[in-house]
């Protein structure tokens, strides 16, 4: 069963990891985030979920800063992903635990080890005192240290890899 919202920030309390919650209406793309957040200081992210083009391996969950424009194929190149597509609806609720439009770090809480490599922007993990992702729903954003999350998942068997992304 995947884990909740409030399981998640539970997990995040008993960690002793700092995290503030905002709740706000379903937000699907970046430009619907960017109209309803208000003043949340700091970096603030966009997640993509891709499988190899061909064969098996590991699916590629990406964090990126809100702005960050590079293409599938470059990101893929530079994370030496050979070359990937965007995961399907079906498999994102598979391995994530989440829908389209929810797509977040935290759903590594829902995934095998291994089953997922979690590359980051490396300006936003290391550009910002606090970050803000979703807490496995798009109607919450969730703030807190880029250093904090990255040791939560890779207690979960998910380190990060960084990438500079020019």
């Amino acid at each position: 069963m995947a884990e909740t919202p409030e399981g998640l920030l539970a997990r995040l309390a008993a960690a002793g990891i700092a995290a503030e919650t905002r709740h706000h209406p379903p937000v699907f793309t970046v430009a619907e985030s960017r109209d309803l957040r208000g003043e949340l200081p700091g970096g603030h992210t966009k997640n993509l979920f891709l499988k190899p083009a061909k064969g098996e391996g590991p699916f590629l969950l990406a964090t990126l800063e809100e702005e960050r424009q590079v293409s599938i194929n470059a990101l893929a190149r530079i994370a030496e992903a050979g070359k990937v597509r965007m995961a399907s609806a079906e498999e994102l609720m598979a391995t994530l635990g989440v829908p389209p439009g929810s797509v977040t770090p935290f759903g590594l809480v829902n995934a095998a080890p291994g089953s997922v490599r979690f590359v980051m922007d490396r300006h936003l993990a290391e550009g910002f005192a606090r970050i803000w992702v979703h807490p496995l729903t798009n109607a919450a954003s969730t703030g807190l240290a880029p250093a904090d999350l990255l040791g939560f998942l890779a207690g979960l068997g998910h380190p990060a890899t960084l990438l500079d992304l020019g």
